[in-house]
């Protein structure tokens, strides 16, 4: 890091100086952090979407109690004055505008999100909301109606955490098949999971999504893991893993909904345009899309579930038969096993470091992956079987 950018995020961290003109009001609940970088065309849409919160009884949700925290990074086209204008447009809107210009090194959504949600945390704490909620979305990204309300609902239930299904607008690409097929490929896979490996946190129906468009977390959930991640790109799923290594309670709400964009010219460098751009290049190669192999993905949940049970219960004795038939079925070492689960503080981290070994080991080789419309097929023919 360089001294500029050192002193920098030491200011940011230490004095709050990106928001420090809008003190929190003290009824604030959940603070809705939205980092943009030149999107002039979308930004309108989403804060109209934001200011519109509704309860689902069709009341207004108390703007006091909520606020939307804009990052403005290293935009250059009209982002900033279509921010401003909007602004001033609804003075009485919670919408707390900051504008930066971060080195190039750190010109990326990591790090701007990384700064708005600590941000969030911060001011949350602040009027002593420990519990309070960091929301996230993204600037080309449109909130459902009963966003808020569905999350504050979740939290309600007991999560720590909430992922929101995110849709995409119908429109006429080429790989939006590929979209479509990906979509329920994963879908079966979350039912699947569910019915091998099922958490009372979070009930079927579920989905698969935990992305920055749309994800929550109460600030205790986000201090215990030490924050966002300080990665450059794919800091959603960064945080997402880090938050599963301490066990949090992660729901993936499919009443927590969004819409967004299905560009190939994405703000970064990794993420979903990426992946289209993937899908239109496979196409053109006539290629199919390669997944793991449905008995594989099986015999993983299934397993999983095992061991799970096996730290829930606290059970330190008499257990070699079944740390036997795990390792025998996942292709790892017995006696590595059993070494995790006497190391391991949380179920997370022992499941992480069992699949890393996978990865690295027999199980790599011994499944070839198939091509998802035939992991589609026998992934409905075992679940509607049940």
């Amino acid at each position: 890091m360089s001294p500029a950018l050192a002193s920098l995020s030491a200011d940011l961290f230490r004095q709050h100086t990106l928001f420090d003109t809008h003190l929190p009001d003290k009824q604030l609940l959940i603070s809705v952090i939205v980092p943009a970088r030149n999107e002039a065309e979308h930004l309108g849409d989403t804060l109209d979407a934001l200011r519109n919160q509704q309860k689902k009884d069709g009341t207004p949700i108390v703007w006091r109690t909520y606020e939307v925290l804009l990052l403005l990074n290293n935009c250059t086209d009209q982002s900033v004055v279509v921010a401003h204008r909007y602004q001033q447009k609804y003075p009485s809107f919670p919408l707390r505008i900051a504008t930066i210009q971060l080195p190039p090194e750190k010109a990326n959504v990591g790090t701007a999100r990384r700064l708005l949600m600590d941000e969030a945390c911060q001011r949350l704490t602040q009027v002593g909301r420990h519990d309070g909620i960091i929301a996230s979305t993204d600037s080309d990204t449109i909130v459902d109606t009963y966003w808020i309300d569905q999350i504050l609902t979740e939290i309600n239930n007991g999560c720590d955490v909430v992922g929101g299904r995110i849709l995409t607008r119908p429109d006429d690409s080429p790989v939006r098949v590929n979209h479509l097929r990906d979509v329920t490929y994963r879908m079966l896979k979350a039912q699947l999971e569910a019915h091998l490996d099922p958490l009372s946190f979070d009930p079927w129906p579920r989905h698969f999504q935990h992305f920055g468009a749309s994800l929550a977390l109460t600030c205790a959930a986000y201090k215990r893991v030490g924050g966002l991640p300080n990665v450059p790109h794919l800091e959603d799923e960064a945080l997402y893993n880090a938050l599963v290594r301490t066990d949090a309670r992660i729901r993936k709400s499919p009443f927590v909904r969004v819409t967004t964009s299905t560009r190939m010219q994405g703000r970064v460098e990794v993420g979903f345009s990426e992946q289209l751009r993937y899908w239109q290049a496979m196409n053109q190669a006539n290629k199919s899309q390669l997944v793991e192999a449905p008995a594989a993905t099986i015999r993983r949940f299934r397993n999983q579930n095992r061991l799970r049970t096996i730290w829930q219960n606290h059970i330190t004795s008499a257990v070699s038969d079944q740390l036997q038939l795990i390792a025998s079925e996942l292709l790892i070492d017995s006696d590595w096993l059993r070494q995790q689960l006497d190391q391991a503080r949380y179920f997370g981290q022992l499941w992480e470091k069992v699949e890393m070994q996978m990865a690295a080991g027999e199980w790599a080789t011994h499944w070839q992956p198939v091509p998802i419309s035939q992991a589609i097929k026998k992934l409905r023919l075992f679940l509607y079987d049940k």
